[in-house]
């Protein structure tokens, strides 16, 4: 009896010592957290392995996420793999689809989204300051060059082409004009300003014609001057004779007339105008973005291809500018340590369980060999 006793307290005696030392290494893993001075002397084994090695365990992590895990090699395998650019198409059709039947406006998503108010208002403003650069510097380029040099060849032609139409014009219009009881009442006035010009001598043919006869008379010469072909090849050639000389003039002779407020609102008001989409910009999307629906979302699986073989030839440099080590080791290095032990131990709790327990086993399996020896001995 007292032999049996002694093995059963010396199996009992090693199981407890087995299943309390395995327990107790599990648990130094991870605890302490932090290191306990007595003194100015730190305790032996704290802080625990994890904490103590944190440091290593991040950097190693780092270089084993970088070179073993997401690797340039593995993504662009994913990239190229014609079931993942399936599923990217599908997801980027039912977004944009999203996207274009929208309740708000695009000032709204760039207000809500990218932090930028009054779109509309900042669009405009910005052309505004393009167009006046753009102004200020052609100007510049064209100060000095000559109206001719400026204005290209077939607008000229088009010009000179068009001066003999402009003098049947004038002579169509200025003989319409004198025939008018309006341009004879016109023609009289200027008779008599010409004849009270005339001092004396003016006096005496109003005195022996009268007025009213000498226009009857002035008035159908004048007409038929302007109707004759001389009169029309005159004009012609005077408006040729000042084309001429307006086309060798500097560019930078026109500025006086044509002043930086006049062109750029002007030129503003039109884009602003004959471009949609300065008024898209305060529009609902649901409102002008489904008509262009269906060439967007033809263009979808075309840009997603070019999209992923970008990134593809890319992805090297990407990673490299992520420097994903150094995020590893800094997320890791942050983690708290409570946090990290309940999720290893959330997923490893059945088998440390199982560590304590074989220690508990191999402990009660030594207590019996050391109980036998003892008996032997005796």
């Amino acid at each position: 009896m007292n032999t049996f006793l002694l093995l059963i307290m010396m199996m009992t005696i090693g199981a407890v010592i087995g299943g309390v030392t395995n327990s107790l290494a599990i648990k130094m893993l991870f605890r302490p957290y932090r290191p306990i001075y007595i003194g100015r002397f730190r305790v032996p084994f704290t802080p625990g392995l994890i904490p103590k090695r944190r440091g290593e365990l991040a950097e190693q992590l780092g270089k084993m996420v970088v070179t073993h895990l997401l690797t340039a090699e593995g993504i662009q395998k994913k990239l190229t793999d014609s079931l993942f650019r399936t599923e990217m198409t599908a997801w980027a059709e039912e977004e944009i689809k999203r996207l274009l039947h929208a309740e708000g406006t695009l000032e709204q998503f760039a207000s809500d989204y990218l932090g930028v108010e009054e779109l509309r208002n900042l669009a405009e403003a910005k052309t505004e300051r393009m167009l006046t650069e753009k102004w200020t510097n052609l100007k510049a380029q064209l100060a000095d060059k000559e109206l001719s040099e400026v204005l290209p060849v077939r607008w000229q032609e088009k010009i000179e082409g068009k001066l003999p139409v402009i003098a049947d014009m004038i002579t169509q219009k200025g003989a319409e004009y004198f025939q008018s009881q309006e341009g004879k009442a016109r023609l009289s006035i200027m008779i008599d300003r010409f004849l009270v010009g005339k001092g004396t001598l003016g006096n005496m043919i109003s005195m022996f014609l009268g007025q009213d006869r000498l226009v009857d008379k002035v008035q159908p010469e004048i007409i038929k001057f302007l109707q004759d072909k001389g009169a029309r090849d005159l004009i012609v050639t005077l408006l040729e004779k000042e084309w001429a000389k307006l086309k060798t003039k500097k560019m930078n002779s026109f500025y006086e007339f044509i002043t930086d407020d006049d062109v750029v609102p002007f030129v503003q008001n039109v884009v602003v105008a004959n471009i949609p989409v300065y008024n898209w910009l305060n529009t609902p999307v649901k409102e002008w973005a489904p008509v262009y629906e269906d060439t967007i979302v033809q263009m979808i699986p075309k840009t997603v291809l070019v999209f992923s073989k970008l990134i593809t030839d890319r992805i090297e440099m990407l990673l490299k500018k992520l420097h994903l080590e150094d995020v590893v080791k800094s997320q890791v290095e942050t983690f708290a340590v409570a946090r990290l032990e309940e999720l290893v131990l959330s997923i490893s709790r059945r088998e440390f369980k199982m560590i304590t327990y074989l220690g508990a086993l191999l402990g009660g399996l030594i207590g019996i060999v050391q109980g036998i020896i003892v008996l032997f001995l005796s």
